[in-house]
C-alpha cells in the first residue's frame, strides 16, 4: 500500500534524526526512511560489539516519543516514480511514498582509490573495517594496518584496539605540518579538542601512504612509503579510506544542483529545487556536530519554523568553521594519484585495469570502451576513484538507484503521468 506524508526525510543519521525532531513539533506527518537496521548512520551505527554515544541513544529515544514521526528501518529509494514521489523498497515489499516537502540527509561514502593488491582479501575499507567490527568481526590478537587520510583512520584504530586488534600503524597522508596546523587550531572546539587525547595512537605517523598491499591468495603485508622512507609490514588486515565522499545521487536525480561535489544550499539547507532541502555530510564533510545543526534548520525551515532555524545559524557558522579547518588540513597529495599501476585493476566489478581507462577523456567514452562502472555497484566504489584520478564528470544518475526485485520496479507501471 502507497503513502503519503507532509515530510519525507531520506536518511536516519545524526542529520536526519535532528531534521525529525525539529519539525515534529509542529504536528506534521513525518517518514523517516533509513537503509540500515536502526537509526544512526554510519557514524553511529550498532551492533554487538558497538559502543553508542549518549546522544546517539537520547535522540532515538526522543524519536521513539514523537506520534507522527514514522521510520521505515531497512528502507533504500529504487526511482523517482512522479512529482513528488519516491519508490522505495524493504525485504518484504515495495511501495510509492507520496510527500509535500523532502529533506536529503544520505550522508557521505568513504572515497577508496585503487593499489596494487588492493583487491586481496583483508584489504577494506577504513570505515569498512570499522563498520564490519561493529557488526561483530573479530580482530582479536590480528596485525592491523590503517592508511589514508582523515580522522576517521583514528576512530578505525580505536575501534579495532577496543576488540583486541594489535595497530601497527596509523598511516596519515597529510603532512607533519598540515596535521600540527589542524591540531593548534582545536581549542577553538574543546570538545574536539578531547577526542583528539582520546583517540591519539602511538603508531600514527604523517606524510605516508600505501604504496601496495602484499600477497598471493590473500593480504600478508603492506608496503607503505612513510616520511620519504619505504617500510615493509607483515599484517593481516589493511584498512584504507582517502576521505569522504557526499553522497549526491538521489537530490541530483531529483534536479538539485551541486556545488564542489555536493549538494548545493542556502542559508535555510534549501536546495536549488523548490520544497527540497538538505543536510549533514551530503552538502559537505564536517562531521556529527555539523550535521545535527544542519539536519535542525532543515527540520524547522521545512515546517515553516523560520525564526527558530535562524536561532542555529550561529552555532552552525561555529561548525562549519570546524569543518574549514578539517578539510584544508587533510585535502589529499596529488601523488595519491599515482599509486596504480597499468595492470591494477580499477572497476573491481568488471575486472578493468587502470591501462585499459588512460587516454580516454570522459566517463561516456572510458564506459562504451571498457564497461568501467557497469557492474553490480554501478560504479558507486570506482566512480569517485575516477572523478580524482582523472577529473572526469561523472554521469547524471539514472534509477534503479538500489538494487530492486521486479515487482518492485513494475509499481513504476502503475504510476499515472505526471
Amino acid at each position: 500500500m502507497n503513502e503519503t506524508t507532509d515530510l519525507l526525510i531520506i536518511g536516519a543519521g545524526p542529520a536526519g534524526m535532528s531534521s525529525a525532531l525539529a519539525a515534529a513539533s509542529r504536528g506534521v506527518s513525518i517518514v523517516l526512511l533509513d537503509d540500515n537496521p536502526l537509526p544512526g548512520g554510519q557514524i553511529w551505527r550498532d551492533g554487538p560489539q558497538a559502543s553508542l554515544p549518549t546522544a546517539a541513544r537520547r535522540l532515538r529515544e526522543r524519536l521513539q516519543t514523537c506520534a507522527n514521526v514514522r521510520c521505515h528501518a531497512g528502507t533504500r529509494v529504487i526511482a523517482c516514480a512522479a512529482d513528488k514521489t519516491l519508490l522505495v523498497e524493504n525485504a518484504e515489499r515495495g511501495w510509492q511514498i507520496t510527500y509535500q516537502r523532502l529533506i536529503l540527509c544520505t550522508g557521505a561514502r568513504e572515497l577508496l582509490l585503487p593499489f596494487p593488491g588492493w583487491t586481496l582479501p583483508g584489504v577494506t575499507g577504513a570505515g569498512g573495517l570499522q563498520a564490519l567490527i561493529k557488526a561483530g568481526l573479530p580482530v582479536r590478537d590480528e596485525r592491523l594496518v590503517i592508511a589514508g587520510s582523515g580522522p576517521l583512520l583514528l576512530a578505525s584504530a580505536a575501534t579495532a584496539r577496543h576488540q583486541g586488534a594489535h595497530v601497527l600503524r596509523i598511516a596519515e597522508q597529510a603532512s607533519r605540518a598540515a596535521v600540527a596546523g589542524f591540531a593548534v587550531q582545536l581549542p577553538r572546539w574543546p570538545g574536539k579538542l578531547l577526542q583528539a587525547f582520546a583517540l591519539f595512537d602511538r603508531h600514527y605517523r604523517t606524510a605516508s601512504h600505501v604504496l601496495e598491499a602484499l600477497g598471493q591468495e590473500r593480504l600478508e603485508g603492506v608496503r607503505l612509503l612513510q616520511q620519504g622512507k619505504i617500510v615493509e609490514l607483515a599484517c593481516d588486515r589493511l584498512a584504507c579510506g582517502f576521505g569522504l565522499i557526499p553522497n549526491t545521487q538521489l537530490g541530483q536525480a531529483l534536479g538539485c544542483e551541486l556545488a564542489e561535489h555536493a549538494l548545493a544550499v542556502d542559508a535555510w539547507q534549501a536546495t536549488t529545487r523548490q520544497d527540497h532541502y538538505a543536510a549533514g555530510e551530503c552538502t559537505g564533510f564536517g562531521g556529527s556536530e555539523l550535521a545535527l545543526v544542519e539536519g535542525a534548520i532543515a527540520g524547522h525551515a521545512a515546517v515553516g519554523d523560520t525564526a527558530a532555524a535562524q536561532r542555529l545559524w550561529p552555532r552552525r557558522e561555529r561548525w562549519q568553521g570546524f569543518a574549514r579547518t578539517l578539510n584544508k588540513a587533510f585535502a589529499l597529495d596529488p601523488r595519491l594519484k599515482s599509486l596504480s599501476r597499468v595492470d591494477t585493476l580499477v572497476c573491481r566489478c568488471e575486472d578493468v585495469p587502470y591501462g585499459d581507462l588512460v587516454g580516454h577523456v570522459s566517463w561516456r567514452k572510458a564506459k562504451l570502451a571498457s564497461r568501467c562502472g557497469m557492474g553490480a555497484c554501478q560504479g558507486r566504489v570506482c566512480g569517485a576513484a575516477l572523478e580524482y584520478l582523472f577529473d572526469w564528470t561523472p554521469p547524471t544518475p539514472r534509477p534503479p538507484f538500489s538494487p530492486a526485485r521486479i515487482e518492485t520496479l513494475l509499481g513504476l507501471e502503475e504510476t499515472p503521468p505526471n
